[in-house]
């Protein structure tokens, strides 16, 4: 289920969001999960986005799904890239990182599950690491590394937020479908369409209680 109705627009959302916010959002602390939680949460955020994860939809969405999965244990991960629009290779950093991450724990710790979370360029991370090319859209790149098939039931769910790939028609399809929650608020230029409220993309951190009742849902 969706909630749905230039590279400078992405930046200026940011700059002009964070401003207008003033930064008074909460940050959720780092986690303290031993190395093999029941489950780990690896966040790719926004682009230029401060916070630990995230601080308009990473730290907000862990706590929320921490909460939600208590009493399982839950570890966090902020996955290694640019975030930036001066970087051409971003997306690909940190889509080669969010791959390598999940084959190393997966390998460390064979009963751990996982919640993908991407947010803006982060989603465009989190795209191509399940395989769906997020080239061509705003700061999007080409695939070049995928979560192996044979660690798909492990991922329980994943939490797209601001995701640029809608607005050029493209959405999460076939394996990882139906354990997708891609949210794209009303006017935001970054996944719908003729968008034209950029302060849309940055309210996600409102979506953070249903994001994580979505993935307890998966369990």
């Amino acid at each position: 289920m969706s909630r749905v109705p230039g590279n400078r627009l992405l930046s200026a959302a940011t700059t002009v969001g964070l401003a207008a916010l003033g930064l008074a959002v909460a940050t959720a602390p780092p986690a303290s999960a031993a190395p093999c939680a029941d489950v780990d949460v690896p966040v790719a955020r926004g682009t230029g986005e401060p916070g630990t994860l995230g601080v308009i939809v990473g730290d907000p969405v862990y706590q929320a799904v921490q909460n939600r999965l208590r009493p399982r244990s839950t570890s966090s991960y902020r996955v290694g890239y640019p975030a930036d629009l001066g970087e051409p290779a971003s997306v690909q950093k940190g889509n080669t990182d969010l791959v390598n991450h999940v084959k190393t724990q997966a390998a460390a710790c064979p009963q751990q599950r996982f919640v993908l979370v991407g947010y803006s360029q982060g989603a465009n991370v989190v795209d191509n690491s399940i395989g769906i090319s997020s080239a061509g859209a705003v700061v999007g790149g080409p695939i070049v590394a995928t979560i192996p098939d044979e660690l798909a039931p492990r991922i329980a769910a994943v939490l797209l937020f601001g995701n640029p790939i809608r607005a050029i028609g493209r959405q999460v399809t076939g394996t990882y479908q139906s354990r997708t929650e891609d949210y794209c608020a009303s006017g935001d230029p970054i996944c719908q369409p003729g968008g034209l409220d950029i302060l849309a993309h940055l309210s996600y951190g409102a979506d953070a209680a249903d994001a994580a009742g979505f993935a307890a849902s998966q369990f």
